[in-house]
């Protein structure tokens, strides 16, 4: 199998400007490019699918340019977007770019002889042109017919929202990314998301007719879930972020481990580098032993590893362990509260810990139980546990001695219940 075959097998081909660009991919190593806005802090998990892409070319020996969008982070793309994004200060957006950078760094290699990755600022050549000179330069290249054609502007145009001249003239910004990246650097290919194809052809046709430049475009599908909504998002609403800060390896492990068996194959095939072979024995094994979820549970571990690396990993599953009844122990506050961030907590001066305070006395202030007498009972039926140890002694005085991280002790009743106290 050669690898446009391969991204045919592994679903990663939903449209293409030429027939010419199998032949292409498999006999010529070419320079080709995805573009990246930063408006956010962080990129998320669904991003993730065009980085991987992009390391995917890159092993074949191609080589990728990352555009991030200092000049259309400033505008806003309104492919996909039923509401006018807020405009962000280049203050911002220069933070969230030094942001990007960091994570580009850990998946691609910028250090591989020919192949290697690049990275560019799309505002270095856009914030040279004044208004002026682009429309003479670039805005007569266009014909407002077929912007208006595109499925992004006709979709915000019939909106009771509409759409601001601003977010209009974006496809004319990205498509002039395209054109000076084959002018300057020979990049003949723009790789995107299924909502990017308006964009990317509008590139190919300025090339066209500015340079008489042949280049190319490949969209790839919008991950989605068992039930047709944007992949990234937890049950509660939550995005999954790339940032370690803004979500733990643990949360984007569980996010992952909870994958529908029939979501879970397309996954593998999208975010992972298990070739098809042991993705199709992972799929078998969904079949014949689902409870086992041996799928999601390698999805999980390989994404994780590939965003936070090894030591990323092992905390996402030791902290899986903890819900299995493993000590809690020396693990810092920002772990332990991704594990328990949806268990009730009550906070408490840090003072009380020096002088130390009753066991019987701390868990009646918890939500566990309604009276020390009500504690009492269940530790004396042994049914409680502090950092996932049963408590054997009701007049153990608690200090900080008993901190499971920095500031934090767990209470858990019976075998779900938990509370987290924080001495602050």
């Amino acid at each position: 199998m050669n690898f446009y075959q391969e991204l045919v097998a592994r679903g990663l081909i939903e449209a293409t400007s030429s027939e010419d660009l199998p032949d292409l991919l498999n006999n010529k190593k070419i320079s080709f490019y995805i573009g990246y806005d930063p408006t956010a802090k962080s990129m998320q998990i669904g991003n993730l699918f065009c980085i991987i892409t992009m390391k995917r070319f890159q092993m074949a020996g191609h080589t990728p340019y990352i555009v991030l969008g200092g000049a259309t982070g400033m505008i806003g793309d309104p492919s996909g977007k039923s509401t006018e994004r807020v405009l962000l200060t280049e203050d911002i957006i220069h933070t969230n770019i030094e942001a990007f950078k960091k994570q580009f760094q850990k998946i691609l290699d910028f250090n591989c002889g020919q192949s290697s990755a690049v990275m560019v600022n799309n505002y270095d050549w856009m914030g040279k042109f004044s208004f002026i000179e682009f429309l003479r330069d670039v805005g007569k290249r266009f014909r407002v017919t077929e912007m208006l054609a595109k499925e992004s502007v006709k979709n915000r145009i019939n909106s009771e929202v509409g759409i601001s001249f601003t977010e209009f003239t974006y496809q004319m910004l990205q498509a002039y990314d395209f054109r000076f990246l084959a002018n300057e650097h020979d990049v003949i290919l723009q790789l995107g998301g299924g909502d990017q194809w308006g964009n990317i052809t509008a590139g190919i046709d300025l090339a066209r007719k500015m340079d008489g430049k042949q280049v190319y475009g490949i969209v790839i599908p919008l991950v989605t879930d068992a039930n047709g909504n944007k992949f990234g998002k937890s049950e509660g609403g939550t995005t999954i972020y790339l940032d370690p800060e803004m979500t733990s390896p643990y949360q984007m492990y569980q996010y992952l481990l909870n994958s529908e068996d029939s979501s879970v194959v397309k996954y593998l095939k999208y975010f992972t580098f298990l070739n098809l072979s042991e993705i199709n024995e992972l799929e078998e094994k969904t079949k014949t032993e689902p409870h086992l979820r041996q799928a999601q549970k390698i999805l999980a571990a390989e994404v994780v590893k590939l965003v936070h690396g090894q030591a990323g990993l092992d905390s996402a599953l030791k902290a899986t362990k903890i819900f299995f009844g493993e000590k809690i122990e020396n693990l810092k506050d920002r772990d332990l509260n991704a594990i328990f961030s949806d268990v009730p907590s009550v906070e408490m001066k840090r003072d009380v810990l020096i002088a130390g305070i009753p066991l019987l006395d701390l868990l009646a202030l918890t939500p566990l139980f309604g009276s020390k007498g009500e504690a009492k009972r269940s530790v004396e039926q042994k049914g409680v546990y502090l950092n996932n140890c049963n408590i054997p002694d009701m007049a153990v005085v608690l200090n900080e001695t008993h901190l499971a991280s920095e500031t934090c002790m767990v209470f858990r009743k019976g075998k779900k219940n938990y509370c987290v106290v924080k001495f602050s």
